[in-house]
């Protein structure tokens, strides 16, 4: 019984072992892939991370209402400064203009032409990376392994022209989804824009380069953390997390219309065009608000709210009420002053000059109109 058993565990114990060969033999491990499979590519990010960044567009049945916003950011800016700084690699970290460039040089990032308002994301309208360096005058030289088909080029790190990128234009798709019933804002493709001066100086051209599509640079971007407060030095986000939670600040400069007009084209007036943007903006954030019942809760702040608001316009008045009465009395008593003043400046010269006695006129003798005869005539 018992070499029956010893007999049985030594033939399970070497078939699990010819199992274990087998299994090791049939894997092949490829150059360049990771255990899951996946191929790796120089950037780190795998196509598995390329696949789980990537979002199917929407139709339009699955929407209720969107709504297409172009902003302009501007770098100088302290909260777009994330974008621009360091403007050299240092330690690992480079800015966006780098990311976006080398993946291009690389041929793992497509680009499409700038079109002032009417962006078409198609094989059609791709720009050539060639192109864009002969056309920026950006100094490039072929890589290695590249073909016609899948150039690839190498920049060297000085002459990437990173510091001139000032200002970058994004759109915006403000959209309300019926599945979820909520809305969400996210960033549909972005633009470097090149600040260039003339050859005899004067003031810098704005040169929008191309359009790349958020969704084919969003696993490289989440791959690179930033720290976007002074007050922490610890890189704590991602640019991904950085565009993801809206922390940019950008201006309204267009949105999507009939006639293709930017707010500069429809509203002359500096005044105007801040009025029309803030409107713009006050409509976009209060607009899903709008599409709910508020709750009881909500319906009582509202209303302390309201009443505070009355109480304290009530004391504003009364305050104001006040002080205009102060300023009518003040002005009875400086009138009531200035009569007095008048009067006693009257009886001041009344009792100073002495007034003057008229004296009686003599007199005049009562003419008769009888007439009187002479005493010659009577004689006679």
């Amino acid at each position: 019984m018992k070499k029956l058993l010893l007999t049985t565990i030594a033939i399970l114990v070497s078939a699990a072992a010819l199992a274990q060969q087998s299994s090791s033999s049939s894997v092949v491990r490829r150059r360049g892939t990771n255990d899951n499979g996946t191929r790796k590519n120089t950037t780190g990010v795998t196509q598995r991370m390329q696949s789980h960044y990537e979002n199917e567009p929407m139709s339009d049945s699955e929407l209720q209402w969107m709504r297409v916003i172009y902003r302009q950011l501007d770098l100088t800016k302290e909260a777009n400064a994330a974008l621009y700084y360091p403007d050299e690699p240092i330690e690992g970290q480079e800015n966006l203009f780098r990311i976006i460039l080398r993946n291009m040089a690389s041929g793992d990032l497509s680009a499409y032409e700038y079109l002032d308002g009417r962006e078409i994301f198609s094989d059609t309208y791709k720009v050539k990376m060639r192109d864009i360096l002969d056309r920026f005058h950006i100094l490039y030289t072929d890589a290695k392994g590249s073909t016609e088909k899948k150039p690839s080029f190498v920049i060297e790190e000085a002459d990437v022209p990173a510091s001139e990128v000032l200002t970058y234009y994004i759109i915006e798709r403000w959209e309300l989804d019926k599945r979820s019933n909520r809305m969400r804002t996210r960033v549909d493709a972005v633009c470097p824009v090149l600040h260039r001066a003339g050859d005899f100086g004067g003031e810098a051209i704005k040169y929008p380069m191309f359009w790349v599509k958020y969704d084919e640079i969003r696993p490289y971007l989440s791959t690179q953390n930033i720290f976007t407060n002074d007050d922490n030095n610890l890189a704590t986000c991602t640019y991904d997390d950085y565009f993801q939670l809206g922390l940019y600040n950008g201006e309204i400069y267009k949105t999507r219309n009939l006639r293709n007009r930017s707010l500069m084209q429809i509203h002359q007036g500096p005044d105007e065009l801040a009025h029309a943007q803030d409107s713009i903006q006050k409509r976009l954030e209060s607009y899903e608000d709008k599409l709910w019942v508020p709750s009881l809760e909500e319906l009582a702040a509202r209303r302390e709210a309201a009443e505070k608001a009355e109480l304290t316009a009530e004391g504003q008045n009364t305050s104001d009420g006040e002080n205009l009465s102060e300023s009518d009395s003040d002005k009875k008593n400086v009138r009531s002053s200035r009569a007095s003043r008048s009067k006693r400046g009257s009886a001041v010269k009344s009792k100073s000059k002495p007034a003057k006695v008229k004296k009686p006129k003599a007199p005049k003798a009562k003419s008769s109109s009888s007439a009187v005869r002479s005493v010659r005539n009577r004689k006679r």
